[in-house]
C-alpha cells in the first residue's frame, strides 16, 4: 500500500533523496506535544516554500548507545514512532543509524555532510533543547549562526508546558511509571500504547471467566503495574477490553506480562499483532487471598473499565502506514 511516507536510510541511494526538503530533526521518542510542534513547523515551512518536510531522527536511541547497561524505558520503539510520524502529514523519515561513527561526527561535520551534502536540506526545525554532534557541541544556536551562509532556514522552537509544566519524554515515561495515564495522554496528544503478539500463556483467565490475550512488553518497560482500561486494535479493528499489566501476585509473581481481557469478543488471538492503548488506570496490582475474592474484583474492574472507555469513545492514537 503507498501512502507517500517515505522512510529513507543510510543505505538509501543518494539519488533517491529527495534534495531541497525542510527537516525536523529530533529523537521523537513518543512523539508527543513538544515534538509535535517541530514538526507543525517544519510542515509550515516546507508548505511556505512548496517543499516537502521530513522527519530526521535516529536509531538506536543515542542513550541506549552510549548507556548500553541502563534500562532505558522508550515510549516508542523504532516502528511505532515511524507510524505516528507517518500520520502527523510529514513525506516521510530520514532514520539515522546512531553507531560509533555517528557519535563521533563532530557538529560541523554532521551539518555540512549529512545535512547539507546528502541530504541538501532547505530548512530546519528543531527544539530548543535539541543537541547533537560529537560531545553535543551542536545546538540550535550553532544552526542559527550558521543559516545564512548555508543557505538554510532555522526554526528553533520552545518548549511546550502543561499547567506550567514542560512536556518531555521523561515526564510522560514518570507519568507512566506512576500510573498518570491522564498526564501522560494529555502530553502524548492521545494515549500511550504497545504492540506485541499475542502469546500462549497458562490460561488462568479462561479458568477465571476472564480469558486474556498475553502480550510480553519490551523488558525495560517502566508501566506502573496494575489494572487499565484499554482500547485495542487489530489492523482496522477496534477492540474495548481491561488489562493487567504485572507479576500476576497471586499466583506466580513471574516476569511482568500485559493480560488483555476483550469485552464481547470471542475468537482465536493467538499469533495476532495487537496495538494496546491505555486510556484510563483502574488500580494497582494486588494480592488476592482466594480465587473467588480476585474474580469478584475482576468483575468490578471490567465496569469501571467499560465506564472510563464509554467516557473516552473516540481515544486511540493517530497513526498513519510505513510503505
Amino acid at each position: 500500500m503507498t501512502t507517500g511516507f517515505t522512510v529513507i536510510r543510510d543505505t538509501t541511494p543518494a539519488a533517491d533523496i529527495p534534495k531541497g526538503a525542510v527537516v525536523a530533526m529530533g529523537n521523537f521518542d513518543g512523539v508527543h506535544l513538544g515534538h509535535r510542534a517541530v514538526i507543525s513547523a517544519a510542515l509550515n515551512m516546507g508548505h511556505a516554500h512548496g517543499k516537502p518536510a521530513f522527519a530526521v531522527t535516529f536509531e538506536p536511541h543515542p542513550r541506549s548507545f552510549f548507556s548500553p547497561n541502563s534500562p532505558q524505558f522508550r515510549l516508542t520503539d523504532e516502528t511505532n514512532k515511524l507510524r505516528l510520524l507517518a500520520a502527523t502529514g510529514l513525506a516521510g523519515a530520514v532514520v539515522m543509524t546512531f553507531d560509533k561513527g555517528r557519535a563521533g561526527t563532530s557538529a560541523q561535520d554532521f551539518i555540512h555532510h549529512d545535512l547539507i551534502g546528502r541530504l541538501g536540506i532547505s530548512g530546519i526545525a528543531v527544539g530548543y533543547d535539541f543537541h547533537f554532534g560529537k560531545g553535543r557541541v551542536g545546538s540550535p544556536s550553532l544552526l542559527v549562526s550558521e543559516a545564512p551562509r548555508l543557505g538554510i532556514e532555522v526554526d528553533v522552537q520552545a518548549h511546550v508546558d502543561i499547567a506550567e509544566r514542560p512536556v518531555s519524554s521523561s515526564a510522560i515515561r514518570m507519568a507512566l511509571a506512576e500510573g498518570q495515564i491522564d498526564d501522560a495522554t494529555a502530553m502524548l496528544g492521545g494515549p500511550w500504547f504497545a504492540t506485541g503478539e499475542v502469546i500462549h500463556g497458562e490460561k488462568r483467565g479462561r479458568d477465571l471467566g476472564y480469558p486474556t490475550a498475553n502480550i510480553r512488553l519490551d523488558k525495560n518497560c517502566a508501566l506502573k503495574h496494575g489494572i487499565y482500561a484499554v482500547r485495542v486494535g487489530r489492523g482496522t479493528e477496534r477492540l474495548n477490553g481491561v488489562a493487567s499489566y504485572g507479576r500476576r501476585p497471586t499466583f506466580d509473581n513471574g516476569a511482568p506480562l500485559l493480560e488483555v481481557f476483550l469485552f464481547d469478543f470471542k475468537g482465536d488471538l493467538y499469533g495476532s499483532v495487537l496495538d494496546v492503548a491505555f486510556i484510563a488506570f483502574i488500580r494497582d496490582e494486588l494480592k488476592f487471598d482466594g480465587i473467588e475474592a480476585l474474580i469478584r474484583q475482576m468483575d468490578d474492574d471490567s465496569v469501571r473499565a467499560r465506564a472510563a472507555l464509554a467516557a473516552a469513545p473516540d481515544a486511540y492514537p493517530k497513526l498513519g502506514v510505513i510503505d
